[in-house]
This record gives structure tokens, sequence and C-alpha cells, in this order.
């Protein structure tokens, strides 16, 4: 039996024909080469199987495989962790790419240190053409030895939520909830990811996110948007979206190996967002009930 490579690279896709070429150079052209890319195709309907296959039959790492139907993005970004047997696990999206070095200064700093959950690089924003390039400073550094320290650090810090591509502990990994099913529960992930471990922000910018009219980031505030980029096609909107994700914070720290202490400061932290947040859970509620 053939053992695994030391890291695999998870590459959920779904109608990304003109960037994801971009995106499977910039990986296979990484300056560390003892990995596999595992593509989970989510039911595309444009030239992504094509491209995908063309680099697969080009290079043996490269492993493609089809959805029969669109299954949504959180268990597609969940399947392709499931399909992996590595390590070390690092997520990878169509429409991004990466500097050379970057699995391996990542993948030095998680094999050299053991409570080190994720290691990430810095990142630059860049346009549809991968143009006007933008400094981001994330400054989810997380190297605390307390995991409450390190949790409400990146509740208060957290703006955009691409962390999660950095390089990851799968043993950690595993013991999360991994994506829910509602919008926003990559920020859940990172939450409840950085109680087993820490978060090291490698200081180079090694990640370009691209911002386009269909990136989920593109519309953050629409309703629409998200649920169009979110669920499978023939799935509802869900709702309570708010509800989950608070939900999902408090059962996160109620599965975390935490001392009392921590536990219940923790819940008296997750209980006062619970209240700041208290006018869009009302309305979450209101809207369902038949209110306008």
């Amino acid at each position: 039996m053939v053992a695994p490579p030391p890291v695999t690279i998870g590459l959920p896709v779904y109608n990304a024909e003109k960037y994801v070429a971009q995106a499977l150079d910039s990986l296979i052209d990484q300056t560390y080469g003892d990995f596999n890319v595992i593509i989970s195709d989510n039911a595309s309907t444009d030239r992504t199987p094509e491209i995908c296959n063309e680099y697969a039959r080009r290079d043996k790492r490269i492993l493609y495989s089809r959805n029969a139907v669109n299954i949504g993005a959180s268990p597609n970004f969940n399947r392709v962790f499931a399909l992996s047997e590595s390590p070390f696990f690092k997520w990878a999206t169509a429409d991004d790419y990466w500097a050379p070095t970057m699995l391996e200064k990542c993948l030095n700093v998680v094999t050299s240190d053991p409570t080190v959950a994720l290691c990430y690089p810095q990142a630059t924003l860049v346009d549809a053409d991968g143009s006007n390039p933008r400094p981001y400073d994330d400054a989810l550094h997380l190297v605390q030895d307390s995991p409450r320290e390190r949790f409400t650090t990146l509740m208060e810090k957290i703006r955009l939520s691409h962390q999660h591509q950095g390089v990851a502990r799968s043993s950690m990994l595993k013991r999360t909830l991994m994506l829910g099913a509602h919008v926003g529960s990559d920020i859940n992930l990172l939450a409840e990811l950085v109680l087993y471990g820490k978060f090291y922000e490698y200081a180079e910018r090694l990640f370009f996110r691209r911002f386009h009219q269909d990136s989920g980031s593109w519309a953050r505030n629409s309703d629409e948007h998200q649920a169009r980029r979110y669920y499978a096609a023939s799935a509802p909107r869900m709702a309570y979206v708010g509800w989950r994700q608070h939900y999902s914070f408090f059962r996160a720290v109620t599965r975390a190996p935490l001392t009392l202490r921590d536990r219940f400061a923790l819940y008296r932290y997750l209980g006062r967002r619970l209240r700041w947040d208290r006018e869009r859970l009302a309305r979450e509620l209101w809207t369902k009930s038949g209110g306008r």
C-alpha cells in the first residue's frame, strides 16, 4: 500500500473555467513537490471538467472527480478533506493563486511545531484580471498558549475569511465540525480550529485573493448573492443564518477540550455577542414568522 504524501491540496471547483488553470499552475509549480491535489468538481456546466482532466492527465499528482449533482459549496469543501489521508491539508480555491514557495514555507512551520493547527501566509488582493494588487493585513497571528485568548482575538479581528487556505494539521482539523451548511460557516470553522491549536501567520505575501463579480466576498451584504454562491442549485435558501452562526460558536466551545474556567468565560463572551447581534436575530425571526 502506497503511503499518502505529507500534504494534500483539496480544490473544490464549480464553473471556474476562467481562473482554474492559473490556480492549478500556481499549485503544481510549488517548490515543495511531495503532495497531491484532489479536485472535486461540483457538477460544473462550463469547460471546467475539460481543463481539470487535462491537468490530471499531465500531472499524476492531480486526481479529478466530479459530483453527479451540485451538492453545495460547504459539502464540496468538506468532501475534498474527507478524501485526504495526509497528515497536513490545504484547501485551495479555483479563482485564487499562490506564490511558488507558499507550501514549502507554511509546511516548515507546522511540521516544526506540533502546537500549530494552521499556518497561512499574508495576502494580496487582486482584481478579476490579477491586476491592481493591494496588500491585506489579517492580523491573525494567534500563537498565544491560551485557547480562550486565541478564540476571542480571532472573533474580534477577523474580517475577510481565507486563512483556512493555509496549511492545516489534519488531526486537529478532524476534531472540528468542519464547514456547516450556512453562509459564513468558514468563520465558525476557523473559530473552532483555533481552540485546538495556534494560527501562525507567515510574514510574506504568498497568497493572492481575487475579487470579481462572482466571488463570494463581492457582495457580502447581499443574501441573494451569497445564497447563489453557497447552496446547491436545488436547495432553498437557509433561514436563521445568524442564529446558526451563534449556535455553532457555542457548540464549538462546548466540544473543545477547555478548562471549566475558560469554557464559562467563553460562554459569557458569546452571550454578549448574542446580545449585540439581537437586532439582526430579531429580524430573522420576524421575517420567518411572516412579518415584513
